[in-house]
């Protein structure tokens, strides 16, 4: 035995905690293990898919001086040390987001990555803190490009149907293509621009709950849970499409009817896979944006996040024409294998 190494107990004598799960226990891996080998088949077939597409492979740093722009969503913060003593706040990104389209101002055409992203206070069947997000850009294309790769990737991932819950769709079958107005006409049988910015009306147009202090947003995504996601991607995908401009979040308005935006969710068995955006491209709007889900953040929260000026600094470089998506790829390996749980298609999940 080393000096200053305490030898370990032997181990009938390691102290035993029943309230431990041990993901890596023989019998709880084996459990998995049908399921884990599908996602390396998966993500080696997604790979594949790529390279043929003329994508690059990328990986960008975790720790970022901003962890995204979402205003409900809580980040990891730590500390980066310098050997002089300095420290600087950074955080475990939310998203690759912001850095991979730097890597399109700096002149990549097409780029993909298995991130590993962070997202704290989440844990549930389809949410875990720490996950892979497959997310994906192209320059010099539309939205409507990204649709067709969401398509084509469906047809190409090698199962003859996607499962979640008591639901199931085809992944072989073209996707419907839905927009958000016609998604609330359909399953909520209300008009969701008559009601624009009226939460009250909102709520009683849509039949469903609201609580004091609620805002429009809170009456939408009470209506998109309880009402229209679960309908969504039944039989085959859904493309809803054409959010209304209000949450445009990193997406640009569509020309032609600028009170919504270039945005597209992907749903399969009523579960959200993705979310795509004909990408914002100007500095200052981009920015003013950002400030003003800061503010909210700040004003829900009590907290907000710092603005990425080096992001900024790239569209003010100059972004191309660019559309992007990020494809929650755990939840896909779940549905592709039958899994029950997100926690069946990690390795070792967080605990």
């Amino acid at each position: 035995m080393r000096l200053g190494v305490t030898a370990h107990p032997t181990p009938s004598r390691l102290p035993v905690r029943s309230w431990v799960v041990t993901d890596w226990r023989p019998d709880r891996l084996a459990r998995r293990l049908p399921h884990l080998r599908e996602r390396s088949r998966l993500q080696a077939t997604l790979r594949a898919w790529f390279a043929a597409q003329d994508f690059v492979e990328v990986e960008t740093p975790i720790l970022q001086a901003a962890p995204g722009a979402e205003v409900h969503l809580r980040g990891f913060a730590t500390q980066w040390e310098l050997p002089d003593g300095a420290r600087h706040e950074r955080w475990l990104h939310t998203s690759p987001e912001f850095a991979m389209k730097k890597l399109l101002a700096g002149g990549i055409e097409r780029c993909f990555q298995f991130a590993r992203v962070f997202r704290n206070g989440e844990r549930a069947e389809l949410h875990h803190p720490e996950f892979t997000m497959l997310e994906w850009y192209r320059a010099g294309a539309g939205y409507a490009a990204i649709m067709e790769d969401c398509a084509a990737i469906l047809r190409g991932l090698g199962v003859p149907r996607l499962r979640w819950a008591d639901n199931s769709c085809d992944p072989a079958l073209e996707p419907e293509r839905l927009t958000v107005a016609e998604a609330f006409r359909r399953h909520a049988a209300c008009d969701l621009f008559a009601t624009l910015g009226d939460a009250p009306a909102l709520a009683r147009a849509a039949r469903v709950s609201r609580h004091d202090g609620d805002s429009w947003d809170d009456v939408f995504f009470r209506v998109m849970g309880e009402r229209i996601e679960p309908a969504l991607g039944v039989g085959r995908a859904t493309i809803l499409c054409e959010y209304p401009i209000s949450m445009a979040a990193l997406a640009r308005a569509k020309p032609d009817d600028p009170s919504v935006a270039e945005r597209f969710e992907l749903y399969c068995c009523g579960v959200e896979l993705a979310n795509a955006f004909g990408e914002l491209t100007d500095p200052v709007l981009q920015r003013a944006r950002l400030e003003a889900d800061m503010a909210e953040k700040e004003r829900l929260y009590g907290t907000r996040w710092p603005i990425d000026r080096d992001f900024i600094a790239a569209l003010e470089h100059g972004l191309p024409d660019c559309a992007g998506i990020a494809l929650g790829f755990d939840r896909l390996c779940a549905l592709a294998s039958g899994a029950a749980s997100i926690d069946d298609v990690l390795w070792l999940p967080v605990r």
